[in-house]
C-alpha cells in the first residue's frame, strides 16, 4: 500500500523528491501518512478534496483485496 500511495503522490506533485510516505501497521488496520512539500499540498488534496478522496478510494479498493483496512492521512 505504501508504494502505491508514493507512486500516485509523486505523479501529482512538482517536487517528487519531497514526498514521504510512512506506514503504521496494525492488526487489521494500517495508517498511511503522506507528507509532501507545502506548495504541493493543494495538488494532493485537489479542489474540494476530490483528489484526496480519489486516492482514498483507490487505497480502499486495494486494501479490500488484501482483506485489510487502510486509512490515508495527509500531513501538513
Amino acid at each position: 500500500m505504501k508504494e502505491l500511495i508514493e507512486y500516485i503522490a509523486k505523479a501529482l506533485v512538482d517536487h517528487p523528491e519531497q514526498v514521504k510516505v510512512a506506514e503504521i501497521v496494525g492488526e487489521k488496520t494500517s495508517v498511511i501518512e503522506l507528507s509532501v512539500a507545502k506548495e504541493d499540498l493543494g495538488k494532493v488534496i485537489g479542489k474540494q478534496g476530490k483528489t484526496a478522496r480519489a486516492i482514498r478510494t483507490i487505497l480502499t479498493a486495494a486494501s479490500t483485496k488484501l482483506k485489510k483496512r487502510s486509512v490515508l492521512e495527509i500531513i501538513e
